[in-house]
């Protein structure tokens, strides 16, 4: 059996990582500045995230969500100290698009509608809420409306308005940041202006912190810059470190009751094991505001190059924009200068460093950049 080949796949194998480094199998070293879509927040095989989980594996891997599980109390009480949203309960799951399937659910089960605004070149896991970016013309990305969801500006609180005026809208959903839709960071006024619109409405205030949460923003959660307080907030990608793990944070508005959700994995031993660790290094090492002073010294440093177009986001998701295809810069950037980026679209590079990258590696990062523009501008 082969696999299914639904990915484009570099000719690298890493088989060890380490903080912000990774080393394929023949021992040559990358840095890693995406930490595959933003998962590794607290570096590569960290010594407390290895002995937690090590520990929970001689002990019990799994056993389903029918008996006590007081390490998914533990976790849940970290996660609401560490957000400030400790009167909030959690619901944990597997991964960002189950989660954001569950509070869509959670938000239909409160209201009793079914529609739901999402905003264009958003993007919300492989669930009906997200939008498809891409360049194949042979794929077709939604324009209004599909599924019950409607795709609107961003930015653009008359629209959402009038829409949410219908009364038949069950929650309005939008990332803290989109990731895959180009680092782009909603408006202050028009996260706010979107709170008080669901209130005034009756609608699900959703935030979808998977990509942008977790201290990445330099804030636990990115919309904290906008000083706003959703219903429902979705969680998954950097809080586990790269064991599967999702979670639906859920204000106390919402009453649960037993069967209203279900999950088979969610909230497994191991998933909390590696949770609970990341909350206590992000803690210990004060990621969080690392994240913030190295993205700071990064952008500052990044907005000098001149072939760059843009330079945009904060804290440690930013994204470079250029005039022109930015593939072949990737290759040169991953087989020559030996460094991982991502990708939006095909004009802009984006970073999704561990939160714990260093001053020097950020630094070695813009170095070997101008070198990559000046060598590719020589040929």
């Amino acid at each position: 059996m082969d696999l299914f080949n639904v990915y484009s796949l570099f000719d690298v194998e890493p088989v060890k990582g380490e903080g912000a480094f990774i080393f394929d199998r023949n021992g040559q070293r990358y840095l890693d500045l995406y930490g595959g879509h933003a998962v590794i927040s607290i570096g590569h095989s960290h010594p407390h995230y290895v002995t937690l989980l090590s520990a929970q594996v001689e002990k019990l891997g799994f056993y389903s969500n029918s008996i006590q599980n007081p390490m998914q109390k533990e976790l849940a009480r970290k996660l609401g100290e560490a957000s400030g949203f400790p009167d909030y309960s959690l619901f944990l799951c597997n991964s960002g698009a189950e989660a954001n399937e569950n509070a869509l659910k959670l938000a239909s089960f409160k209201t009793g509608k079914s529609n739901v605004i999402a905003f264009k070149n958003s993007f919300h896991g492989r669930t009906s809420a997200a939008v498809v970016v891409t360049d194949n013309p042979k794929i077709k990305a939604p324009i209004n409306y599909r599924d019950g969801i409607l795709f609107l500006e961003m930015n653009d609180l008359t629209a959402v308005e009038q829409e949410l005026a219908k009364g038949d809208v069950a929650a309005v959903i939008i990332e803290g940041i989109q990731g895959i839709g180009g680092i782009r960071i909603p408006e202050p006024e028009f996260m706010q202006g979107l709170s008080e619109l669901c209130a005034k409405f009756e609608a699900i205030f959703i935030v979808d912190e998977i990509q942008s949460g977790y201290g990445r923003s330099g804030k636990f959660f990115a919309f904290q810059y906008a000083n706003v307080k959703p219903d429902l907030i979705t969680v998954a990608k950097g809080m586990g470190n790269g064991f599967p793990i999702g979670g639906v944070l859920i204000s106390p508005d919402f009453e649960p009751r037993i069967g209203m959700l279900g999950t088979t994995f969610g909230g497994n031993y191991l998933a909390c094991a590696a949770g609970i660790a990341v909350l206590d290094v992000i803690k210990s090492q004060k990621l969080i505001h690392n994240a913030e002073e190295i993205g700071n010294y990064l952008m500052n440093e990044l907005s000098k190059i001149p072939q760059i177009k843009e330079v945009r986001g904060i804290g440690l998701m930013i994204g470079l924009e250029f005039d022109n295809d930015i593939a072949d810069l990737r290759k040169k950037l991953l087989y020559d200068k030996k460094i991982f980026t991502g990708v939006s679209g095909s004009k802009i590079i984006r970073l999704l460093p561990p939160l714990s990258l260093k001053k020097e590696q950020a630094a070695l990062f813009v170095e070997k950049l101008k070198e990559a523009l000046a060598e590719m501008e020589q040929n």
